[in-house]
């Protein structure tokens, strides 16, 4: 896969973030980390959700974010709950 768009979960606009904070490849996006990943674009992008931190952990393990295992959701959201962003 050439372009990260090309991952489960990661449309154009993900991508572009991605980029943005220097996740250019696949293997950068695995090195990273979901949550490492979601962190460096909720510093571009405030509005950076839950479900934005789950595709991307789908994208690493190359599954449709629903379909991750109910206890790596509830570690997930627990470490958004964390670090969001409150306006």
């Amino acid at each position: 896969m050439d372009k990260l768009s090309d991952l489960i979960n990661i449309g154009k606009i993900i991508e572009k973030q991605l980029v943005q904070v220097g996740i250019k490849t696949y293997s950068d996006l695995k090195n990273a980390g979901s949550r490492n990943a979601w962190l460096k674009i909720q510093e571009i992008d405030s509005s950076a959700c839950y479900h934005r931190l789950c595709g991307l952990e789908g994208a690493i393990q190359g599954i449709r974010w629903h379909n991750l295992p109910k206890k790596e959701k509830i570690e997930l959201k627990e470490f958004y709950d964390l670090h969001k962003i409150v306006k």
